[in-house]
């Protein structure tokens, strides 16, 4: 129980320090915008996604933390154009990862789905890297024991943490605004 307990707040702390992180740099604006349709989709996604990145996290630790990012601004995209086809993909993960491989993730995001002009998608790679080296930072001074079981789960943590920011992010770019109903 005390693992869960810290591994909640470690996650709950990430998401909120995130958030300032990228309000201070005009990318969000204080608020974590969400749906539940995009937030969910990381029960699908995640399984396979994090198979894929234990293979290469020893080598690439700061490009498996990133491809979270760009897969939840893919969906946000998706949530955004066409949700109702998108919707019912089993795995959009796979459906992304599949267009051109792991590796290449980040420039199909940028370049097929968000369409970004060679300036935005160097601005965006700019974004999700400092979000990446935010995270990394604060995991290291977690100073958890690599290789060990709450390792993993404050890097699966992280990672769900970086797919909400990416979703959050392109949401304020498509010009959502998230309210409280009356």
């Amino acid at each position: 129980m005390q693992q869960q307990e810290y591994l909640d707040k470690f996650e709950q702390k990430l998401l909120e320090n995130l958030i300032t992180f990228c309000t201070s740099k005009g990318w969000l604006d204080g608020k974590m915008q969400e749906t539940p349709d995009i937030t969910q989709k990381w029960d699908s996604i995640s399984p396979s996604y994090i198979k894929d990145a234990l293979k290469e996290v020893q080598k690439y630790e700061s490009v498996t933390l990133a491809w979270p990012v760009y897969i939840g601004m893919a969906i946000a995209k998706y949530w955004d154009t066409e949700w109702d086809i998108y919707s019912k993909h089993e795995n959009l993960y796979l459906h992304l990862r599949d267009k051109r491989g792991f590796d290449y993730l980040d420039e199909v995001v940028r370049g097929q789905i968000l369409c970004l002009d060679k300036e935005d998608f160097t601005k965006c790679e700019d974004m999700v890297r400092e979000c990446v080296f935010f995270v990394m930072s604060t995991i290291r001074k977690e100073q958890v024991e690599r290789g060990s079981v709450t390792a993993f789960y404050v890097y699966t943590r992280s990672l769900y943490v970086l797919y909400r920011i990416g979703a959050a992010i392109e949401l304020k770019k498509l010009g959502y605004k998230m309210e409280k109903m009356q």
